[in-house]
């Protein structure tokens, strides 16, 4: 049997759904702790409930997935915090089987060049990579930001982008992680990008990826969704957003106003179950659906601003 790191996350037992939907991202079988459940179980049989059971505290649960060791337990940690610090949600992680100080040098591991679009190649910083006609290389050394390009939503945004973004646009970022998508976006032409998160790591490691590239043209800050977006240099032409439904669904009666008549929102980031509801809501801010891409239980969405 392999090696497999537990990924605990404890958090107020009115944020457990949420925590728990996250969490199902990384992987499918969860662990949850929720006390309040043994008020639902039949012990007509006389079943011994444990003490600390019943006196646990029902104001708080956790929830657990267990990663193979071949899977990169580290992209898994980055994704699950850079998610749930984007929907502010308080929480305490916690691993077993893998140490926190050992989570950057584990990216060397499992971290190879991979294929994100037709001509979008990353490739890190330490790897050897000898690049086809027409390739555009995106040098990565992510370190504890997520997005690498492993991930179905970062590959389905990035064929967004790579499709239909248009050579000297202007475009947002929003949620940019690693800064990947942003620095896509500079590599196939865009005229000036500004990327945002949240998270100061994230805008650091991004500004880091983004120098790496010589991506003179994209500007990293820190960015409650749309808050704190700059738009004295104007509306834009692009926006991407890798991130979740519910994030995706919260700003999507204000992202109309930070776009250009006619100007594009490629969404990303989206589970099956939550593309319907995305694409409504969406659709309610004033945007207009083009097309939606899957890939597995992925979907992403392009949007456009009719008026």
């Amino acid at each position: 049997m392999g090696n497999w790191t537990q990924i605990r996350v404890a958090c107020q037992i009115s944020d457990l759904n949420t925590v728990s939907a996250v969490m199902s991202i990384v992987e499918n079988n969860l662990m949850i702790e929720d006390a309040n459940e043994i008020d639902l179980m039949d012990t007509c049989y006389g079943e011994l409930l444990d003490e600390s059971m019943i006196n646990a505290d029902r104001s708080v649960g956790a929830v657990s997935v267990y990663v193979a060791e071949e899977r990169n337990p580290a992209e898994s940690v980055s994704f699950i915090k850079e998610r749930l610090d984007g929907l502010g949600i308080a929480y305490e992680l916690t691993l077993s089987g893998m140490k926190e100080e050992d989570w950057a040098n584990t990216w060397k591991k499992y971290y190879k060049p991979i294929r994100i679009a037709r001509r979008l190649m990353v490739v890190p910083t330490w790897e050897e990579y000898e690049p086809q006609a027409g390739d555009l290389i995106l040098k990565m050394d992510p370190g504890m930001a997520f997005g690498t390009g492993t991930h179905e939503t970062t590959r389905l945004c990035a064929t967004l982008t790579e499709d239909f973004m248009k050579p000297g646009a202007r475009v947002l970022d929003v949620g940019t992680g690693s800064g990947i998508l942003a620095i896509a976006a500079s590599k196939l032409g865009a005229g000036e990008v500004m990327a945002y998160d949240i998270d100061p790591v994230a805008v650091r490691v991004a500004q880091e990826n983004c120098d790496v590239n010589d991506c003179t043209n994209v500007t990293c800050g820190i960015s409650d969704l749309l808050a704190g977006v700059d738009t004295k240099g104007g509306l834009y032409d692009f926006v991407c957003a890798n991130i979740v439904a519910d994030i995706i669904v919260r700003m999507a009666g204000d992202i109309i106003c930070y776009m250009k008549p006619g100007g594009l929102l490629a969404v990303s980031g989206i589970i099956d179950t939550q593309a319907d509801r995305v694409r409504a809501a969406l659709e309610q801010g004033g945007l207009a659906h083009i097309l939606t891409r899957a890939e597995n239980d992925w979907n992403a969405m392009l949007f456009t601003r009719t008026v």
